[in-house]
């Protein structure tokens, strides 16, 4: 089964629409009307959509972290805004969505480039 991706409102829209083009299963924030809740409850929302959420904002990796701890999430997949190219950011995503699992991903962290 492919990863199900949910773009946090960091994400420019060049990444998600270049996944769409290579038919990954991304949702964003914004479209799930989500885009002002805070970390937590945002990681939380992925969470019960049962999709790994990507960001590029490294206040995650703190929330990922605590989590780790004992509560479970779907995933977190990381890239820096600065250091990683939309096109790197694409490529990458697009393989961790077909080539793994969502088992793959849960309760982890995973950053780009891989």
């Amino acid at each position: 089964m492919p990863v199900a991706l949910y773009m946090d409102h960091h994400v420019p829209s060049a990444i998600t629409n270049g996944l769409r083009l290579r038919g990954v299963d991304v949702l964003t924030a914004r479209e799930d009307g989500a885009s002002r809740l805070a970390d937590p409850a945002l990681l939380e929302r992925a969470n019960a959509l049962g999709r790994v959420l990507f960001t590029r904002d490294d206040d995650f990796l703190k929330e990922a972290a605590l989590r780790q701890q004992g509560i479970p999430f779907a995933g977190v997949i990381y890239a820096h805004q600065l250091r990683v190219s939309i096109g790197v950011c694409v490529e990458q995503l697009e393989l961790l969505a077909k080539a793994g699992e969502p088992d793959d991903l849960r309760n982890q962290v995973q950053h780009l480039p891989l």
